[in-house]
């Protein structure tokens, strides 16, 4: 069975909107003055231990308008670009970035007949309203968060009001470079 690892970057006060600052928000950009080493390798690794993707509509236009044309040498941007794609949206009807796939029908039922496959985890970054429908349906098993060092006060916040209460273990805490935090949390079973 795969596990699905929900990984956000997110300020003190729980804002994750725009860290990278490509939907042009009031804060948009607040993560790239934290970015380092460290966390690309993070990052990095969170990706390779991956098989697959589960995105947004949001996320995956922000994705597929900006992979494609990316090179690296470590081989990040290729495996972006190779990993298979699921897109979880009611509005999108065709999907242009390689390999990506729309989920038809209901999402919970969808993702859960992913985490029945064998394979390594289904990595959901960003997509915070897919990220909170798995999180009621008891789906995630990991949520991995960068923790930027800065309030800003004003934002979309991760959780959504009306989140049904889970029990996460912490497995891992570490501090990066730039005084980011990398957390890891597991979710408790039978706990919530």
């Amino acid at each position: 069975m795969r596990n699905v690892v929900v990984t956000e970057f997110i300020t003190l006060d729980g804002v994750f909107e725009d860290p990278g600052g490509a939907e042009k928000t009031e804060h948009g950009g607040w993560s790239l003055k934290f970015w380092s080493e460290d966390s690309g390798k993070f990052k990095y690794d969170e990706l390779v231990a991956s098989d697959a993707m589960l995105l947004g509509r949001v996320t995956y236009e922000g994705f597929a308008a900006a992979w494609p044309e990316m090179t690296d040498e470590a081989g990040f941007a290729d495996r972006m670009n190779s990993l298979p794609k699921y897109v979880a949206s009611r509005t999108l009807d065709k999907l242009e970035w390689q390999n990506s796939h729309l989920i038809e029908g209901d999402v919970v039922e969808a993702v859960s007949a992913l985490k029945q496959q064998e394979g390594q985890n289904i990595l959901v970054g960003g997509s915070g309203q897919l990220a909170n429908v798995l999180l009621r349906a008891d789906l995630v098993d990991e949520l991995r968060f960068l923790v930027s060092p800065i309030v800003l006060g004003s934002g979309r916040r991760f959780f959504e009001d009306g989140s049904a209460p889970r029990m996460m273990e912490l497995v891992e805490a570490e501090s990066l470079d730039t005084g980011v935090l990398a957390l890891t949390y597991r979710r408790q079973r039978g706990a919530g």
